[in-house]
């Protein structure tokens, strides 16, 4: 097999779920080969790097084998390699977004001092 469907890739080893979601992620702009944008159907070979974002993580894998077929996990992940560097900057990421706690908006209804707050925040910047 000289080269595969990028998207046909994707799914074979097992970094989306179904073909139409790699194929949208590749138009949306996760998925880049060698460093630039490609498109679903952008043949794959042996050896070169994909910068793939999924959620917060970011992962630079290379491909060490083809297949246009799905799967156990096992096979799949003999499909490519991901990079040292790129392991070591999830795991800090990782730290660092479990560091910071969670995102997001309260939990309830504001008390007195978060409506004085919201109250004066709304006062300096509806001018």
């Amino acid at each position: 097999m000289s080269g595969v469907r990028a998207d046909k890739w994707l799914w074979a080893a097992r970094f989306f779920k179904t073909r139409g979601r790699a194929k949208e992620a590749i138009e949306g702009g996760k998925v880049r080969v060698d460093g630039g944008r490609t498109k679903p159907s952008k043949e794959l070979v042996v050896g070169q790097m994909l910068e793939i974002r999924q959620g917060w993580d970011s992962k630079i894998v290379e491909v060490v084998g083809l297949s246009d077929q799905r799967r156990d996990a096992t096979s799949a992940a003999k499909l490519y390699v991901e990079t040292q560097d790129s392991i070591e900057r999830r795991e800090v990421q990782a730290t660092q977004r479990k560091a910071a706690g969670p995102v997001g908006v309260p939990a309830g209804r504001p008390n007195k001092k978060d409506r004085r707050l919201i109250h004066q925040f709304r006062d300096n910047n509806m001018d």
